[in-house]
């Protein structure tokens, strides 16, 4: 055992660097640093791909949601939108907070973001509708006022399960450490279609839940609409979703593994 022991790990840094090449290169960026080419934005009020404002820009290969040019916030959330849906994955990014929130958006809404995952398509959104029917992996930093962690789970118009129960509440907190608005959080999350998701934060498990479903009792917001049209409550695909909401953010390196078969 020793010998065999030794002998892998002479040859670890020999057979690593290929293994770490090969598994890099299954990432797939979703934004090329550019331009928002891929994407769609969808604000409420607002037609279908119209950036108000300019609110999503992209700058020094950010992806930068700014109120520079807003005399008022006037509750136009706003959220950009892949142009594919997914369902098997592992999503990966980097935010940061920017400046301050809205002097008219709620009070919830500072150093307050997140990205939508299993969203429903912007193109079945009404023109007036603030959210989509989506699961949200929320971007909080301190406040100063105590533990804030991020990475909890959002259920607009949806509802989970864990570990076999019913969850009906809107916020499901993580177990993240709170973390400062300068700071660049990593974060990734782990889509297994309907079954189970999977959120991280800088690496480390913070969430995990099952059953993503549509919410039939339309707690927060409605998805009748969708089911009307013969969607399936249970969610086992859907569009992934940059939040705009009322306060400055930053995202980066937004990256996708397919963990389809």
């Amino acid at each position: 055992m020793k010998n065999l022991k030794t002998l892998g790990l002479c040859l670890l840094p020999a057979l690593s660097a290929p293994f770490v090449q090969a598994e890099e290169s299954s990432w797939i960026p979703l934004f090329n640093g550019k331009d928002l080419n891929g994407w769609t934005a969808k604000f409420a009020k607002h037609p279908l791909g119209e950036n108000i404002f300019n609110t999503f820009r992209v700058e020094d290969g950010i992806i930068k949601v700014s109120y520079d040019s807003y005399e008022r916030f006037d509750n136009q959330y706003g959220h950009l939108y892949t142009n594919v849906a997914y369902s098997h994955y592992i999503l990966r990014m980097e935010y940061r907070f920017e400046g301050e929130m809205m002097p008219d958006a709620k009070h919830y809404v500072n150093l307050n973001s997140g990205v939508m995952i299993h969203s429903q398509s912007p193109l079945s959104m009404s023109l007036e509708q603030t959210f989509p029917v989506s699961l949200e992996y929320q971007f909080l930093a301190d406040e100063g006022k105590g533990p804030r962690p991020t990475g909890n789970v959002c259920t607009p118009g949806t509802n989970i399960e864990m570990d076999g129960k019913l969850i009906t509440d809107h916020i499901v907190q993580s177990s993240s450490p709170t973390f400062s608005a300068d700071e660049w959080v990593k974060v990734e999350i782990e889509v297994h279609g309907g079954d189970e998701v999977i959120y991280r934060a800088n690496g480390k498990e913070v969430l995990r839940f099952q059953k993503p479903q549509m919410d039939p009792e339309n707690r927060v917001i409605s998805s009748e609409s969708l089911f009307k049209a013969g969607a399936p409550k249970l969610l086992t695909f859907g569009h992934i979703a940059l939040q705009a909401e009322g306060q400055g953010v930053w995202f980066r390196n937004i990256e996708l593994k397919s963990l389809e078969e």
